[in-house]
């Protein structure tokens, strides 16, 4: 009996960890899609190698700017492939606005969204090592149009954590044995400050996998835990934002190394979903200490903290009467401030327009788990407007207007 009791240990805290995902997860207010690319994840696909995808286009109206746009914001191809039971490959190559034009910038983009090894070291614990997204932040990990609310992602979750942060590095991904309680920890490339843009945070920054500066370093971290119908998850990142070599850092009054001219980041989130009603709260916030010498380096004007936060109901009108068909009511109101904290002028400049309220509500309509259509209303207000950043404005520039609403109408889908 001695020797059975550890497997009998092991079978009882992964069904309370199962038990507890799908009471949030499988709850139709918040159901997260099966998908192939999650069957290979699982491990319970019937073929070795998978296919799958996802993909959305929306309209939208500006109303201060009277303008109206359309396009096919992505489309996702996604193929894996399952070599043994230990070793799995993923992959996801991702077209944005649907075509590139040779010689147009600002059109649209071909990347690769993941590419990576999975190594199985038993039921409870893998490594991943490739191009891949750390866990941070609730969309990171689950960006298909279906799993979340609006037709744009949260703005939050855009520039203060940038969605889909991928680079390259190894993670570790475990779930504890007596816990409903998921960890996972990962090496990769740092960050390029070079590429830092005012107005989008530390999202240009990001190497995405192509011939991304490795002599600076970042570690990120997560734990997740499960409790009833909640789900509770913080994370971390820190990382070098200095890739040069030591003499092309010295020149520019940067500290280079593995975590010379560090950032970090943290984040907390809490998910609820249960009898058709879901919640999710999101905070995050971002020190960036050596911003100073950074903006007078590269002249970017990026702030020394920046923070996020936003709050969601939904409620799910069919969560009751269908077993598949959902209808899905939201609001979300949004907070976030790119220049919270900025250095002392020269070497930064106070932007009023980067404090921004946006306020969200909508409706979407599943009629089956993996298509979606989307409505929804956006109205935002910003600080006012610094005059010392107006520079050579064009003859017909109108006077600037902190408030503003957009109509946003789309489709997705996943596979």
């Amino acid at each position: 009996m001695k020797k059975f009791l550890p497997l009998l240990i092991l079978a009882i805290s992964s069904a309370s960890i199962i038990k507890a995902q799908q009471q949030l997860y499988r709850t139709k207010a918040q159901q997260l899609v099966m998908t192939n690319e999650d069957s290979l994840q699982a491990g319970v696909s019937s073929n070795k190698t998978v296919i799958s995808g996802y993909g959305s286009a929306f309209y939208q109206r500006d109303f201060n700017s009277q303008l109206s746009t359309v396009t096919l914001e992505r489309a996702v191809l996604f193929v894996g492939h399952q070599f043994s039971d230990k070793i799995s490959f993923f992959s996801e190559l991702e077209i944005e606005n649907a075509k590139i034009a040779a010689g147009e910038s600002g059109t649209g983009e071909i990347a690769m969204e993941q590419a990576f090894l999975k190594f199985n070291l038993n039921p409870r614990q893998y490594i991943v090592a490739g191009l891949f997204v750390p866990r941070i932040g609730i969309l990171n990990e689950n960006h298909l149009p279906l799993n979340f609310n609006g037709v744009e992602r949260p703005l939050v979750e855009t520039f203060i954590i940038p969605a889909t942060w991928r680079e390259l590095g190894v993670g570790f991904y475990g779930t504890a044995n007596r816990l409903p309680l998921n960890y996972s920890v990962a090496l990769m490339n740092g960050l390029n400050s070079a590429n830092f843009e005012h107005g989008s945070g530390i999202r240009e920054g990001r190497a995405e996998g192509s011939s991304a500066l490795a002599n600076n370093l970042a570690i990120t971290a997560a734990l997740q835990y499960f409790w009833k119908d909640f789900k509770f998850q913080v994370a971390g990142y820190m990382g070098g934002t200095v890739g040069l070599s030591p003499h092309g850092a010295d020149s520019l009054g940067l500290n280079g190394g593995a975590f010379g001219t560090p950032l970090y980041l943290g984040e907390a989130d809490l998910q609820y979903a249960s009898k058709g009603f879901s919640f999710k709260i999101l905070g995050s916030y971002i020190y960036y200490p050596d911003a100073g010498k950074v903006n007078a380096a590269y002249s970017n004007n990026i702030g020394e903290s920046m923070y996020g936060a936003y709050a969601e109901l939904g409620y799910d009108w069919l969560h009751a009467k269908s077993a598949k068909a959902q209808l899905v009511t939201f609001a979300r109101a949004e907070f976030l401030d790119m220049n919270a904290t900025v250095p002392a002028p020269p070497k930064g400049i106070y932007d009023g327009t980067e404090k921004q309220t946006h306020v969200i509500a909508g409706i979407g309509y599943l009629p089956i788990p993996n298509v979606v259509i989307k409505l929804d209303v956006r109205l935002l207000h910003t600080g006012p407007q610094n005059p010392d950043l107006v520079v050579n404005p064009g003859p017909s520039a109108v006077p600037y207007k902190q408030n503003n609403q957009f109509l946003n109408i789309g489709v997705g889908y996943s596979f």
